[in-house]
């Protein structure tokens, strides 16, 4: 499962948008959801994004190479992710606020790294032990920096963004064994998207017993900036899992709490970015990064 040939400069730079894209999208989920919930939100973003990778496969998709197998793992990495991610994500950024949810986000690595060596047979790099007590660290003193009526209910809401962070990580690892069998980050993404939608389609009509209020066009257009900078930032870590195992671009990929937390201290009035959620987040991408570096 060696990846193709490919510059690590290229998969760096690759993960780093990706990573950029995460962060932002963060954000405009933060500004979207002062007019819906998070599902309403996800009813918005995820079909947006699978309607545009749709209309840019049109164009750009080669099928030539298509495999049911990959097909198959590709539904099935959409079934939760981005679905069941982007619900936790938006649930999670409306009680927590995008600077922890990011920030949290960041311990994806450690179970992307682990599953990647059950999974691909990819090595766990010596550091790993040491690194992942740094993002235990890190999480611990970012739920310190939490003051207020939800601290009661701390340990749920956590919880959150973890399993937001597990299913990432191991979306990554059986996107990867997906692309081994068709190489084609675009196809990932599309079928990907495409089962998100479906199932965030029927769960949203499940639940209308009673008529629920429209969304202004302001808060529509967040979320669909939302989905599209979501779908890209998934379209640009798949392209770059293609060049580099999962133990490098998972990291880098988990560094987007830097972009948020830069992004919430200039845009958001309310969101409160201490020094300890600054701390905890650059301790929890400290670690990943030593984990990578040697």
């Amino acid at each position: 499962m060696s990846p193709p040939d490919g510059t690590p400069f290229a998969a760096i730079l690759l993960a780093v948008l990706a990573s950029a894209c995460f962060g932002t999208g963060l954000i405009t989920t933060r500004f979207g959801m002062r007019g819906a919930d998070a599902r309403g939100g996800a009813a918005i973003s995820v079909p947006t994004a699978a309607a545009f990778f749709a209309c840019v496969s049109v164009f750009a998709l080669d099928v030539s190479a298509f495999d049911a197998r990959a097909a198959a793992v590709f539904a099935a990495v959409g079934l939760f992710f981005p679905a069941a991610v982007t619900l936790i994500n938006f649930v999670s950024t409306e009680r927590l606020g995008p600077a922890l949810t990011g920030s949290i986000g960041g311990t994806s690595p450690a179970f992307g790294i682990v599953a990647a060596l059950v999974v691909l047979g990819e090595p766990i790099p010596a550091r790993a032990l040491p690194a992942v007590a740094g993002i235990v660290a890190g999480v611990t003193l970012m739920s310190w920096a939490r003051t207020g009526p939800s601290r009661a209910h701390a340990a749920w809401l956590l919880a959150l963004p973890v399993a937001g962070a597990a299913i990432r990580g191991l979306a990554q690892v059986f996107a990867k064994l997906g692309l081994a069998w068709w190489p084609s980050p675009l196809a990932a993404t599309l079928i990907g998207y495409l089962a998100s939608a479906t199932v965030l389609t029927i769960a949203a009509r499940a639940r209308r017993s009673r008529p629920a209020a429209r969304p202004d066009a302001r808060t529509i257009a967040f979320f669909v900036a939302t989905g599209l900078l979501n779908g890209l930032a998934l379209l640009l870590s798949y392209l770059a899992l293609r060049r580099a195992p999962v133990a490098l671009v998972s990291p880098i990929v988990a560094s987007y709490p830097i972009f948020t937390l830069a992004l919430a201290a200039l845009l958001i009035r309310d969101e409160r970015v201490g020094a300890r959620s600054v701390a905890g987040a650059l301790l929890t991408i400290a670690a990943v990064a030593w984990l990578v570096s040697g």
